[in-house]
């Protein structure tokens, strides 16, 4: 499988390289929960977080690669922006903005990355930070990549902890007089720049002071600040907790003078809710999660409100039990939901984090080196995501169900003509049609066609003519996650499972209960209306 996973994965960039060409129709705005071009075309968000928050307050990997070539890498890999991160005292603190990126590094005594960058991107080294900044936006934007700019702490440093001093406003580092500075200066920095496409307002609210009051009071100010120095970009708005709880705004809304420009953001990663996802049974920690994100912030979709999730992302080493159980989860999730999203991260090592030098970073798409990417059967599962399901103005036709195994990232693709035996898995992006119908039918829309499970062990079949009937036609979706699709075959519970060559067999249905991997037979029905030739 891991070879199969290679070569698709090499073919899916490149059909993603060849598609994402062209900026979208700018500016943007927000039509409902989606966000969408001049047009009103829907245009999906599919990041990757670029981080330049850090003491160098340079965007990284600048040492290893040229900056054009990494703005090439970032299109190869199929997305279409870059959350980009910048600490407020970079542009407030004059003897910091004043900086060359030459004399930044050498305060942390950098010599190596310096002489990386005299390498790499020389015209950078002897310019300003902030300058450097906006040959790196500059440069993104050459190659046709949307920007959001997040201010991401107030001094550089590595973040988040409760007690860092950049938590909330009116801790040591966070003065909102200061803060909204900060933004004032970014926004109008960038006004008439059109691939900065947005602008975050915090990252992580958090700590002693959290206080939904004050949050609501600055916040508001916060937006209005940059609304009024660049009414073209987006204002996106985080929540308290780490940016996980977003749950004030059911009851009271978020006053602004503007609407159409207004996104909410979220943050999700296993480790907030590391011990269950380590010990506890997989489909009941992921239906946990799930309901607590729709309390936090996914009724904003119902409230006509776009949401991004701005960060999220494992460890791409796959070492990590926790990280592999919640990735499947939140596949499902993002796909069910057709969210716009932001990968964290980019970079494959830091310049300098944590008093560390050239920490190699394993959540990183790009190796340390920035040469490759790390884990190439990850971007494949990633593909799928990276295209949307449904929006304004991509179909006129009728909503339908997509079968998509999480896991993978795959789907049903569609059938060139009668459906072909065995039901295989492949790319989603011509997936075939379906329909769950209230028989608990799995029936290829406007078809006479369902899966059938055939025994243990055996792959799936499509059912002709009154196969629709049959016991062994009836899937049920069974356990908290409703990942799992169960039917009897001779009496004996069998689930969807994934068998060799991602082909679609039935098998015991396992882990049911217990702290165990389900993975495999985890499937989900994902809506969608997009109408591929």
């Amino acid at each position: 499988m891991e070879k199969f996973y290679t070569l698709f994965s090499l073919l899916v960039l490149l059909t993603i390289s060849q598609k994402v060409l062209a900026l979208p129709t700018l500016p943007l705005h927000t039509n409902s929960r989606w966000i969408a071009d001049e047009d009103d075309i829907r245009v999906k968000l599919a990041c990757v977080n670029w981080v330049g928050h850090l003491q160098p307050m340079l965007a990284e990997g600048l040492s290893k690669q040229p900056l054009d070539t990494i703005s090439k890498k970032i299109v190869s890999m199929g997305f279409n922006c870059v959350r980009l991160t910048w600490p407020t005292f970079m542009v407030t603190n004059e003897t910091l903005s004043s900086m060359t990126v030459r004399q930044s590094f050498q305060t942390y005594n950098l010599l190596e990355s310096i002489a990386g960058l005299q390498v790499n991107n020389p015209s950078l080294l002897d310019i300003t930070v902030l300058q450097a900044l906006q040959e790196v936006v500059k440069n993104l934007g050459e190659n046709n990549v949307m920007v959001i700019l997040d201010n991401h702490v107030s001094k550089p440093m590595w973040c988040c902890n409760r007690y860092d001093g950049n938590g909330f406003f009116g801790d040591h580092y966070f003065k909102p007089r200061t803060w909204l500075d900060g933004l004032y200066r970014i926004a109008t920095m960038f006004n008439g720049v059109p691939n900065v496409i947005g602008m975050s307002l915090r990252n992580e609210l958090r700590g002693p002071r959290t206080n939904n009051s004050v949050w609501y009071n600055f916040m508001q100010k916060g937006a209005e600040v940059v609304h009024d120095a660049n009414p073209n970009i987006l204002v996106l708005i985080s929540g308290n907790d780490f940016d996980k709880d977003l749950g004030m705004l059911k009851n009271q809304p978020f006053n602004v003078s503007f609407k159409e420009k207004l996104v909410f953001e979220v943050h999700w990663y296993s480790f907030a809710a590391t011990d269950a996802w380590m010990h506890g049974n997989p489909n009941d920690v992921c239906a946990s999660q799930v309901h607590f994100l729709r309390d936090h912030a996914f009724f904003l979709l119902d409230q006509g409100y776009p949401l991004f999730m701005s960060e999220w992302g494992v460890n791409l080493r796959e070492s990590n039990v926790a990280d592999n159980r919640y990735s499947s989860c939140f596949f499902a999730l993002a796909a069910e939901l057709d969210l716009d999203w932001a990968l964290w991260t980019l970079m494959g090592s830091n310049y300098y984090r944590e008093n560390v030098m050239a920490m190699n970073e394993y959540y990183g798409v790009l190796n340390w080196d920035w040469s490759e990417v790390r884990n190439p059967s990850f971007m494949q599962r990633l593909s799928a995501l990276q295209s949307p399901f449904r929006g304004p103005g991509l179909s006129d036709q009728e909503q339908y169900d997509v079968i998509y195994h999480p896991l993978t990232g795959l789907c049903i693709p569609k059938s060139p003509d009668e459906p072909i035996v065995p039901v295989t898995l492949g790319s989603c992006a011509q997936p075939e049609a379906w329909t769950y119908t209230p028989e608990k039918n799995l029936q290829i829309k406007d078809t006479y066609y369902c899966l059938l499970a055939v025994g243990e062990g055996k792959s799936v079949e499509f059912g002709a003519a009154g196969a629709c009937n049959r016991p062994t036609a009836k899937w049920e979706r069974i356990t908290s996650s409703k990942f799992h699709f169960s039917t009897k075959v001779d009496n004996t519970t069998l689930c969807m499972d994934l068998g060799s060559n991602n082909t679609i067999v039935t098998n015991q249905c396992k882990c049911l209960t217990g702290s165990c991997e389900p993975a495999t037979q985890w499937f989900h029905i994902i809506p969608s209306t997009i109408l591929y030739d």
